[in-house]
C-alpha cells in the first residue's frame, strides 16, 4: 500500500509541477507581470524592483513554496527607448525545486493607442528533484531504496527557455498579452523520468475609474493563463486612497477568493499582503495561501520629497 500511495502522489505531484505549477501562481499578477510578459518591462519610466513571498495551501505537505525578485526599467539604448528586466523566481513543489533566471527586453513606442511595448525574455530553467523522501498515509517516509528503481531520487536539467509579449498602458487602462516557454524545452529527471515545459498563454486587462471623490480610484483587472487544454482566470476589484492605500478582492474561478491590501511609505516604499480562502476541493485538506511583498521605485526624473520653488522665484 505504500508504494501504491507514493506512486500515486508522485503521479499527481509530477503533473501539476509539469502543467499547472511550472508558472507559479500569483495574487498579486499585476506586480508579477514582468516574469511571464517582457513587454511590460519599464512600461512605467522607471526603475522598479519587486520582491514576493508566496505560501500556497498551508498545512498541505509538498505545497508550492514560491520567491520572486523582479526588477525592471525603462533604458534608452543606442537611441532606442527601450525597457530591461531581470527575473529570480525559486518555486519548490512536493519534492520538485524549480528555478529561472530571464532577461528581459521591450521595444517601446508611443501610438496613438497609447504606450506599446514588445518585448522577449531569454533565460534558463532548472527543474530538479531535491527530496528523495516521500510520506505515506501514516506520516511515514517511504525512499526509492525501499522500492520501485525506476522514481529518480535525485535529478534535474538545466534548459534554455524563452518568451514574447505585447504590453499597451494609458493612464485609464493597460492590455497584456503574452507566451511562456515557446519552445517547449525538454528536461530530464534522473534516468528514467522526463518532462517538458508546456506553453503558456497570458491576457491580461486592467481599468482606473475615478470616483466622485477624486481621491479614490477603483481599479478593476481580470488575469487569464491557459496552455490550452486547461485554464486559470483571476478577476479582482482595487480600491486605491490617495494612489497610497489599497484594498481589494480577488476570485480565481474554481479555486479561491483572495483578500488584498497594500501601503505606500512616504519614501516610496510599498508592501502588501493577501491571502487566499480557497473553494476548491483542496479546502477541506488544507488552510488557505499567504502572498507578501515589497516594492521600490525610484524615477531618476522625480523625488519624491523634493520641494518645488515657485517659477516666479527661480
Amino acid at each position: 500500500m505504500k508504494k501504491i500511495f507514493c506512486f500515486l502522489f508522485l503521479y499527481i505531484i509530477v503533473n501539476l509541477a509539469a502543467i499547472a505549477q511550472q508558472d507559479p501562481q500569483f495574487t498579486f499578477n499585476r506586480l508579477t507581470l514582468l516574469t511571464v510578459n517582457p513587454g511590460s518591462a519599464g512600461n512605467d519610466g522607471q526603475i522598479s524592483g519587486t520582491l514576493l513571498n508566496r505560501w500556497q495551501w498551508d498545512g498541505i505537505k509538498g505545497a508550492p513554496r514560491t520567491l520572486v525578485f523582479s526588477v525592471g526599467a525603462a533604458k534608452d539604448i543606442f537611441g532606442i527607448n527601450s525597457g530591461i528586466g531581470l527575473n529570480l523566481i525559486s518555486d519548490e513543489l512536493g519534492f520538485f525545486k524549480n528555478t529561472m533566471v530571464s532577461l528581459d527586453y521591450a521595444y517601446r513606442k508611443k501610438t496613438r493607442f497609447g504606450d506599446l511595448g514588445i518585448g522577449t525574455s531569454l533565460g534558463i530553467y532548472n527543474m530538479s528533484v531535491v527530496n528523495p523522501k516521500w510520506f505515506t498515509p501514516e506520516g511515514e517516509f517511504w525512499t526509492q531504496a525501499d522500492g520501485d528503481q525506476g522514481i529518480p531520487e535525485k535529478g534535474g536539467q538545466t534548459a534554455f527557455d524563452f518568451g514574447l509579449g505585447v504590453y499597451l498602458k494609458t493612464k485609464d487602462y493597460f492590455f497584456a498579452a503574452s507566451a511562456t516557454h515557446i519552445n517547449q524545452a525538454s528536461i530530464l529527471l534522473g534516468q528514467t523520468a522526463r518532462s517538458f515545459l508546456v506553453r503558456h498563454y497570458y491576457l491580461s486587462g486592467g481599468y482606473n475609474i475615478t470616483l466622485s471623490d477624486p481621491l479614490f480610484e477603483l481599479l478593476p483587472a481580470i488575469y487569464l493563463k491557459t496552455d490550452m487544454v486547461s485554464y486559470q482566470m483571476d478577476c479582482t476589484v482595487d480600491l486605491v486612497y490617495k494612489k497610497r492605500f489599497s484594498a481589494g478582492l480577488n476570485y480565481r474561478i474554481n479555486d479561491a477568493v483572495s483578500v488584498l491590501i497594500g501601503f505606500e511609505m512616504n519614501n516610496g516604499l510599498r508592501f502588501g499582503y493577501a491571502y487566499d480562502i480557497m473553494t476548491s476541493a483542496l479546502a477541506g485538506y488544507g488552510g488557505g495561501s499567504h502572498e507578501l511583498y515589497l516594492n521600490y521605485s525610484i524615477d531618476l526624473g522625480k523625488n519624491r520629497s523634493k520641494k518645488y520653488k515657485s517659477i516666479r522665484y527661480l
